[in-house]
């Protein structure tokens, strides 16, 4: 066998191999995507109604209420009398007498169970618990407010069937500073409630910000008393800790200040927590753990060696916290815990409390509860565990998988025990099903919901929640006895400062989302409620008692629903299950999270995709969805008009609502031009219709208009903020570009195919006597037999080595200038940069022997790398690359396993050109260490930048991920990306550059050296 024909077999054999390391990348790719749906199963509630709305009927005056004098009953008369006196009018007078009867059947606090006899003008409540006597109280008071006869409750009243009725904190504590708001992207988790108490030095508390925030507290638990609430989740645990017990302490030294201002904490705050265990409610301490401060963390690491959280002894230094804690707050009746969910975006800045992720397997899931649960029962208190939590594995998905539930929660009964979980299957959006690991499981259960809507513009556009919320509850209650509680978020969830300043009970229209906190409440207490009569009341008690007003602004009310499901949401994408990254998206990926609008290429695309395998007619039918959305709201302001507005409570809570249709009314135009306008352009890249194409230039013109108008109207608007289109108006420039980059590709991809059939032919034709027919001649035989790429570059003129350079580096630089529709300059200089290095490195390897061959070879090699991008580049642009990477799992296997062969056949061919110069160990070691420069030098710049930085701006500039991510999440820490990434890339790089040296130099002088030195050792 000739030398040639081994050498041909040799490389056939390479380009095999090379293929199918391709295609085992491209699946690998495929793998991880993992881009995948599955039916989703909807919530079934009842189609809402709209009662008739009786006249409202005024209060007879409280005359005389005899009942016990505990500061919880007299709390709740003060509620009544205060209801009674806001009437309008009141009609008569009435006696009330309040009795706890000690002969009836004695239960717990929690048995609420009360009795109303009498008439209009004497009434009794009758109960076997001082919580019986304040709900009969309370229910008065609502039906007061209510405008409806008092009367009407005359009976016997059931015990609730939900004993544990809790909130969160509300705004309690929180500034409502307009200025904070403005900027309308701060997306930090933190509330900064209690920022004005709190001191940077001694005496750590200001304490006429304290008396402000302990009335700002007393408002609240009365006003969540009043709706049915009975405990309340409190932020804090370490700052209230000295840890002077803790096993091996103490754990801050002395002269510590965190020492003396946890007990400055400890000692403003214990009177909050008086007061709400005076009135009946229960105090839950709300923290993340690890909760840390430093030399909390410092002391960890140094007992343990890390933060090992499956060690059992790291979690008695906590207990040993609450024991602590306890004995000096009695009125603290347990701690509430999230694991999932930590970081800077919850802390706040100035002070040395924070959190960290790392209870993050089930071992440690399991070790941290044990003890807690332990602690719990001891001392009598309560433990509540959030199955909330985001990440890999059994813990990461235990919210919303029934096998991951059981592998981290199966076997812990402590009677001491709670788990609380949302009642949707993920965070709180529409269209996700019920979440059926409520249904399962020994524990006591504990069910969560949101008022205030936070990815539903945080409660700014009408959304009454009632027969969602009822159906949820019973079907979790006929599946799941031990479910005895609510967990209702009246304010918290998502960003504070990144919405509408609505603060609960002090700022903006928070009336809108009081009514989901009441049919919460209502209906934990009885689930069989009626929810159309809690929004008339709710009507009734906030804007108007005139039937005709109340009955219009229910009805507005019915329709809020599919306004939000149809206009938030693309409802044929987000009735799927979405499966990618190892991750479940929610169904609203469009708009990411909360506010900003997406324009990137994984989203919309995969969204496309979806919607148009949804059905014939799946795309126009999503879009004519945001059409229903938009009329839905058009009735809904009609029939708010068209109210009499002599009939409302006050002018400006007409006005407040009339203002937030007209703002749902915009962002929801907004929002349906957009859709049609991604949808028309995935159309695009998916036919190559031209009609398309036209039809998305038409919806681009309405999109512009609208966002221009929308950011006009709304920018800066606390009440009302725009939303965020920076990143929709990025991915509208990029897809602008799409047409004019197909056409440049198609140029680009005519003239390197020319090059190389010029190659081709003028090996055998007169062709190559051409000015640049060498050139290409040389590239295409050195690139296909780069065993020839030396004698291919023989007797070559000046003016055709330089194209052997120039050719291939400029089609690549304006290959990837295209690639990212010149818009991308730190994807041209990380890749330009590193092919920089890779030849500098490799020129001064060849160093006084000719370069032309290996440049003929590597530069043959781009060109075919070149023209298999340029034709995916071809059909629609940059945006058809991208589309078809993400939907068409069959193109992004060929492409990938093609291109992948041709970007190692470029290393493969330099090799083999040099071997003929310097030999086959020296050419392979000068290639690696080439690659290893290329390597090494741009994972240095990204390292010393910061991977996050890195990729978020590389991001920004190509719009594959959602923009938002680097605001909000962090693509490295959403994606798991280790931050030592790049250092590990260096390391790699540095690695082959040092093996690469080693072979790369010349061996026989040394070992002549050392022959002739043992020669001189024998004599």
């Amino acid at each position: 066998m000739t030398t040639a024909r081994r050498r041909g077999i040799l490389a056939v054999v390479t380009a095999i191999v090379l293929l199918a390391l391709g295609a085992g990348v491209a699946f690998a790719v495929g793998d991880a995507l993992g881009i995948r749906t599955e039916p989703s199963a909807q919530m079934r509630p009842a189609a809402p109604v709209v009662p008739e709305v009786a006249a409202p009927v005024a209060p007879p005056e409280f005359t005389a209420i005899d009942a016990p004098g505990t500061e919880r009953l007299d709390v709740a008369v003060e509620e009544l009398t205060d209801a009674a006196a806001a009437a309008s009018v009141t009609s008569g007078e009435a006696a009330l007498t309040v009795r706890i009867d000690p002969t009836l059947v004695a239960t717990d606090d929690a048995d609420d169970a009360y009795e109303l006899a009498g008439d209009a003008a004497a009434l009794r409540i009758s109960a076997r618990s001082e919580a019986g006597a304040v709900r009969g109280l309370y229910d008065l008071a609502a039906q007061v407010r209510a405008a409806q006869p008092v009367t009407d409750l005359v009976g016997s009243h059931e015990a609730s069937e939900l004993p544990l009725r809790m909130t969160d904190l509300g705004a309690v504590g929180v500034i409502p500073d307009p200025a904070e708001w403005e900027s309308g992207d701060d997306y930090s988790h933190a509330s900064k409630a209690f920022a004005d108490v709190f001191l940077p030095e001694a005496p750590y508390i200001d304490e006429t910000a304290l008396a402000a925030a302990y009335d700002d507290f007393d408002g609240f638990l009365r006003h969540s008393l009043a709706n049915g609430f009975n405990a309340v989740a409190f932020p804090g645990f370490v700052e209230f800790v000295t840890f002077d017990d803790a096993p091996g302490g103490p754990v801050y030294a002395e002269g510590d200040d965190h020492r003396d201002k946890a007990l400055a904490l400890r000692e403003a705050f214990a009177p909050f927590w008086e007061r709400a265990d005076e009135l009946g409610v229960k105090v839950f301490l709300r923290t993340d753990m690890l909760a840390l401060t430093g030399p909390l963390e410092q002391y960890l690491t140094d007992r343990f060696g890390s933060l090992d959280t499956e060690n059992p002894e790291l979690w008695d230094v906590y207990t040993a916290g609450l024991d602590e804690l306890y004995d000096a707050a009695p009125a603290l009746d347990g701690v509430l815990i999230r694991i999932g969910e930590a970081g800077p975006v919850y802390d706040v800045g100035g002070w040395d409390y924070y959190s960290a992720l790392e209870v993050t397997s089930v071992d440690a899931v399991r070790t941290m509860l044990e003890a807690f649960s332990g602690q719990a029962e001891a001392s009598d208190r309560e433990v509540i565990f959030r199955t909330w939590s985001v990440g890999v594995g059994a813990v990461g998905d235990m919210h919303t998988s029934s096998e991951s539930y059981e592998a981290v929660l199966g076997g812990l009964d402590s009677p001491a025990l709670i788990v609380s979980t949302k009642y949707t299957l993920g965070d709180f959006y529409t269209w996700l099903p019920l979440n059926d690991t409520l249904a399962q499981g020994e524990q006591r259960r504990i069910v969560e919901f949101q008022s205030r809507r936070e990815f539903e513009n945080f409660g700014a556009f009408p959304n009454d929640l009632g027969t969602q919320y009822q159906w949820a509850l019973q079907q979790l209650l006929a599946d799941n006895d031990r479910i005895e509680g609510i967990w209702v978020w009246t304010q918290d969830g998502g960003p504070w400062r990144a919405g509408p300043m609505s603060l609960y009970l002090k700022a903006g229209f928070w009336q809108l989302y009081e009514l989901n906190t009441q049919l919460a409440a209502a209906l934990a207490q009885n689930p069989e409620a009626d929810v159309a009569g809690v929004t008339a009341a709710w009507a009734r008690s906030y804007f108007s008692e005139e039937p005709a007003t109340v009955e219009a602004i229910v009805e507005a009310m019915t329709r809020s629903r599919d306004a939000i499901a149809q206009g938030m949401y693309v409802p044929q994408f987000a009735g799927e299950r979405v499966f990618a990254i190892g991750l479940e998206p929610p169904p609203m990926m469009w708009i990411f999270e909360w506010d900003i609008l997406t324009g990137d290429s994984a989203v919309l695309d995969v969204l496309y995709s979806i919607v148009r395998d949804s059905g014939p007619d799946g795309i126009e039918a999503a879009i004519a969805s945001g059409a229903d959305a938009v009329a839905s709201v058009e009735q809904m302001r009609d029939l708010v008009s068209g109210t009499d507005a002599a009939t409302w409570r006050s002018p400006e809570m007409r006005a407040a609502f009339l203002d937030t249709l007209d703002y749902e009314l915009d962002t929801l135009r907004l929002l349906e031009a957009y859709r049609a306008m991604i949808l028309h352009q995935g159309e695009w890249h998916d036919t190559l219709s031209p009609a398309a194409r036209g039809q998305w230039d038409a919806d681009r013109t309405s999109f512009e208009k609208l966002a221009a108008g929308h950011l006009s109207q709304y920018e800066g608007n606390v009440d009302h903020p725009a939303f965020n289109l920076t990143a929709a108006q990025l991915g509208v420039e990029r897809a602008a570009r799409d047409d004019a980059m197909a056409w440049l590709a198609r140029g680009l991809l005519l003239l390197a195919i020319a090059w190389v059939v010029i190659g081709m032919l003028s090996a055998r034709t007169r062709l190559v006597a051409k000015p640049g027919a060498a050139a290409a001649r040389a590239t295409w035989i050195a690139s296909m037999r780069p065993w020839r790429a030396r004698e291919s570059t023989l007797g070559m003129l000046e003016l055709d080595r330089w194209l052997l350079l120039i050719v291939p580096v400029g089609l690549l630089v304006a290959t990837r200038a295209v690639q990212t529709s010149l818009l991308s300059w730190m994807h041209l200089a990380v890749i330009i940069g590193a092919w920089a290095v890779f030849a500098l490195v490799l020129r001064l390897f060849v160093w006084n022997r000719s370069p032309w061959p290996v440049i003929a070879a590597v530069g043959g090699v781009v060109m075919l790398r070149c023209i298999v991008t340029l034709f995916a580049l071809s059909f629609t642009g940059p945006g058809g690359y991208w589309f078809a990477f993400w939907t068409e799992p069959v193109l992004r296997t060929a492409y990938i396993t093609v291109a992948f062969a041709l970007f190692v056949w470029v290393f493969v061919a330099a090799g083999w050109a040099l071997s003929a110069q310097v030999g086959a160990r020296r050419a392979t070691g000068s290639v690696l260490a080439a690659v290893g420069g290329g390597l090494l030098v741009p994972s240095l710049v990204v390292g010393f930048v910061g991977l996050e930085t890195a990729l978020s701006l590389w991001n920004d500039e190509m719009g594959l991920l959602p923009w938002g991510l680097a605001r909000i999440l962090g693509i490295t820490t959403y994606l798991e990306i280790p931050d030592a990434t790049p250092w590990a890339a260096a390391g790699a790089g540095a690695v082959l550059l040092v093996v690469g040296v080693a072979l790369a130099l010349p061996w026989r002088r040394r070992a002549a050296s050392v022959s002739r030195a043992r020669g001189e050792n024998t004599r």
